[in-house]
C-alpha cells in the first residue's frame, strides 16, 4: 500500500476518535481513574496530532518497513495513557509495518474500544496482544518477522533484556521515565512558568514521564513563586474522575502511591515542609507543593509518579546546572528566565536527533523547553516532533554490520522503524 493509501486509513482512524469520543473518555475515566476533563482534551489533542501526518510526508513518504514487506513491529504500551496511544501506534504504521501492539493491562477496555475501532480500517495489519508483558518481548525477539520492538516501560525492567537483545539481532527501542527539571531564574515570566508547572505538574494527576518532577527557583523569588504556586495548587478541585470539574483524581498504580507516600515520609524526616496537600486517601493523592526538597531526597532521586512538586532553591546557574545535570534520567528540561536561563538550556540540550553514544549519555535532555510551554514544546511528539531521552530515560539497542551499539535522544518511530526505500 502507498504512503497516500495508509494516510487515508490514520485518516479514517482520526474520523473514528472524535465519533468514540465520549466512549473513550468515560472508560479512560474507568480503568485509569483520570478526570474527565484531562481525557477530553487527550482525544482532541491525538485528533490534532494524526493530522500533521500530512506534514511528515517530505521524510516518510519514500520510505519502507525496516524488516523488508510483510514485516512487523512490536509494540508495548504503558498505563499511562488512552487516547494518544494511537500516535505510538500509527507512527509505526504509517511507514508501512505492520503493527502488534500490547496494552497495560490496567487499560483492558480502553483496548477492546481502540481494537474495535482499528480493525475495520487496518484489518490485519494491526493487531492485539493479549498475553503478559515478559511472553510478548520474549516471542518477539524470537520472532523472525518481527524486525523491531517498541517498549514503553521502567528502565530497571528493561535493563535485563540487553543480552536477550544482542542475540536475536534485533533493534529494541526503549521510552522510560523522567524527574525532569523546571528552572525558574528571577527575570523569567512568573506567569509563564505558574502557568506551564500547575498545568505540566498536575495534569492526570502527574502521571506522565514529562511532568516537571525536580522544581528548581533562584532563591531570591522562591518565597514569592512559592507563595504564588501553593495559591493556585489549593484551587485545584480533588475528587471524583467522572465529576467535569475535577481537576485531580486518584492515581491509578498502587505502586506508584506507595512510593510516593515513601518520598514523602523520607522528605519530612530530611527537613522538608509540606505547603500544601501531602494527605494520600487510598490511591487519592491530594495535589502537593514540598519546600526545601533537597538533593539527596528519594523524591528527588526517584520518579515522583503523581501530582507532587518537589521543589528547592537555588543560587548560582553553575549550581543549578550540576544538579540538574546530576541524574539517572534525561528526558525533558523546562528553563524559564532572560540571557541566563537560555545558555543554561543550551548546555542541557544535546543533539535534535537520536545518535551514537559510547555508553549511557548523563546530564543531558532529549528536549529543552527555554520560555515555551509544554503544549508548544511537546506539539507534534510523535508524529512529527522527537522525543526520547538520555541517561536511563531511553535508547535504542541495535547490531549495525555486526557490531552492538547504543543510541539516545529524541527520535521517532517511523524513522527507526523503516529505512529510505
Amino acid at each position: 500500500m502507498s504512503f497516500d493509501g495508509r494516510l487515508h486509513k490514520v485518516f479514517q482512524l482520526s474520523k473514528a476518535l472524535e465519533q468514540n469520543k465520549q466512549k473513550m473518555v468515560e472508560l479512560a475515566v474507568k480503568n485509569l481513574q483520570f478526570t474527565v476533563k484531562d481525557s477530553a482534551k487527550e482525544v482532541d489533542l491525538v485528533i490534532d496530532r494524526l493530522s500533521m501526518y500530512e506534514d511528515a510526508r517530505s521524510f516518510l513518504a519514500d520510505r519502507v518497513p525496516l524488516g523488508g514487506p510483510g514485516s512487523s513491529v512490536s509494540l508495548m504500551l504503558s498505563y499511562n495513557g488512552s487516547a494518544w496511544l494511537n500516535t505510538a501506534i500509527t507512527s509505526i504504521y504509517i511507514v508501512g509495518n505492520k503493527v502488534n501492539v500490547k496494552f497495560s493491562s490496567k487499560g483492558d477496555d480502553v483496548m477492546a474500544l481502540t481494537r474495535a475501532m482499528y480493525q475495520p480500517i487496518f484489518g490485519d495489519d494491526v493487531t492485539f496482544y493479549q498475553g503478559s508483558g515478559k511472553s510478548f518481548i520474549d516471542e518477539s525477539l524470537k520472532d523472525p518477522t518481527v524486525s523491531a520492538v517498541v517498549v514503553f516501560g521502567f528502565d530497571e525492567n528493561i535493563m535485563p533484556y540487553q543480552e536477550a537483545v544482542e542475540r536475536s539481532g534485533k533493534k529494541f527501542i526503549f521510552e522510560g521515565p523522567g524527574q525532569d527539571p523546571f528552572i525558574v531564574f528571577p527575570d523569567a515570566d512568573l506567569d509563564l512558568a505558574l502557568d506551564d508547572l500547575v498545568v505540566a505538574k498536575y495534569i492526570y494527576s502527574g502521571q506522565t514521564c514529562t511532568a516537571p518532577k525536580r522544581i528548581f527557583i533562584h532563591r531570591s523569588i522562591y518565597e514569592t513563586f512559592l507563595e504564588r504556586l501553593v495559591d493556585r495548587v489549593k484551587r485545584l478541585i480533588v475528587g471524583d474522575p467522572a465529576d467535569e470539574k475535577t481537576d485531580v483524581s486518584p492515581v491509578a498504580s498502587g505502586l506508584a502511591v506507595r512510593r510516593i507516600g515513601i518520598q514523602l515520609e523520607d522528605a519530612v524526616h530530611k527537613g522538608a515542609q509540606i505547603l500544601v496537600g501531602g494527605r494520600i486517601e487510598g490511591n487519592l493523592i491530594h495535589p502537593t507543593v514540598v519546600k526545601n526538597a533537597t538533593d539527596d531526597m528519594l523524591g528527588m532521586r526517584e520518579e515522583v509518579f503523581g501530582p507532587v512538586a518537589f521543589t528547592s532553591s537555588f543560587e548560582t546557574p553553575e549550581e543549578v546546572l550540576a544538579r540538574a545535570k546530576d541524574h539517572k534520567y534525561g528526558l525533558r528540561a523546562a528553563v524559564f528566565g532572560g540571557k541566563v536561563a537560555r545558555e543554561v538550556a543550551a548546555v542541557l540540550r544535546w543533539e535534535d536527533y537520536c545518535h551514537p553514544v559510547p555508553d549511557y549519555t548523563f546530564g543531558k535532555f532529549g528536549t529543552v523547553a527555554y520560555n515555551e510551554p509544554r503544549s508548544i514544546s511537546w506539539r507534534g511528539a510523535f508524529i512529527t516532533k522527537p522525543v526520547g531521552g538520555y541517561g536511563y530515560s531511553g535508547w535504542i539497542w541495535e547490531t549495525v554490520d555486526g557490531r552492538f551499539r547504543i543510541k539516545q535522544g529524541p527520535k521517532l518511530f517511523s524513522i527507526e522503524t523503516s529505512v529510505p526505500a
